[in-house]
């Protein structure tokens, strides 16, 4: 009967995000949490480190965070939802290259195994620039412990070119496994995004014409509702063409021209985009 269950009851476990005060975390993470807390999705032992180089309180941090949800969430702001989430939560402020930090980010892990019975499972998410990559996967990999899985998830852009992504591949492989690893756009979790595949391959009007007999051309557009705001830094040394075009672009171009995939594993269609 396993195999039948609608929902897997979540396993506890313990996030920690890495960037914690940056705008990826303010725009899309801290909304999305709210949203997994408001459907109660959430493992019921569950607890969110954040570490940044903000010099910042926890309550000044949870604050924001609070602000944040309250301007981005789709959902309806519920004070008793967010005073459940904010229970389980510890801001961590230091340098990623400082040993110190590092040791009080594990400290913090510690006491939500002994406080909210996260049970050692780790996910770590790394909404920071590729530069601080290697410091914090090296920092991890030298403090992880036995107990518990853990989780890798590295946000977009990895690296700067195909050179450094593949060096990044391998400070990866040195202390977590491929299975471990999540290497994340977000744009493929927007739901038009993930009615592509839907649209092409499950739909009888367009499948059949979907091919170069029928299509003149394809036009995407992103068309973005901000702009810069507070990303300058990252996009003097980013650039458009590594924060939009690398990724996100290239991704809906794949959807766009893929052939059907064999069925639609994450395998499968991946293999079908390259």
């Amino acid at each position: 009967m396993e195999g039948l269950r609608l929902r897997r009851t979540p396993e506890p476990c313990a996030l920690v995000i890495f960037g914690a005060s940056g705008d990826l975390t303010q725009r899309k993470l801290f909304p999305a949490l709210y949203s997994l807390a408001f459907r109660r999705l959430l493992p019921e032992r569950f607890g969110i480190v954040g570490v940044a180089r903000t010099e910042q309180t926890t309550k000044e941090w949870t604050a924001a965070m609070k602000k944040a949800v309250q301007e981005h969430s789709r959902d309806p702001f519920k004070q008793e939802v967010w005073s459940a989430l904010t229970e389980s939560m510890t801001y961590v402020a230091t340098d990623f290259a400082d040993d110190r930090g590092e040791d009080e980010v594990l400290k913090a892990l510690r006491s939500l195994d002994e406080e909210r019975g996260t049970a050692g499972n780790r996910v770590y998410y790394l909404a920071v620039p590729p530069a601080a990559f290697e410091t914090i996967v090296n920092e991890l990999g030298e403090r992880r412990g036995d107990d518990g899985w853990t989780r890798l998830i590295v946000e977009k852009p990895f690296g700067h070119d195909h050179a450094s992504a593949n060096e990044l591949n391998e400070i990866l492989k040195q202390w977590f496994r491929e299975d471990e690893v999540f290497r994340i756009d977000h744009y493929l979790g927007k739901e038009t995004v993930q009615n592509m595949l839907a649209l092409r391959f499950a739909n009888g009007i367009f499948e059949p014409i979907w091919n170069r007999q029928f299509i003149d051309h394809v036009q995407i557009t992103v068309a973005e509702s901000i702009g810069v705001e507070g990303r300058a830094g990252f996009y003097e040394s980013a650039g458009v063409i590594r924060d939009i075009f690398q990724n996100h672009l290239l991704q809906l171009i794949a959807l766009t021209a893929m052939e059907p995939p064999i069925d639609f594993t994450a395998d499968s269609v991946r293999n079908e985009k390259v």
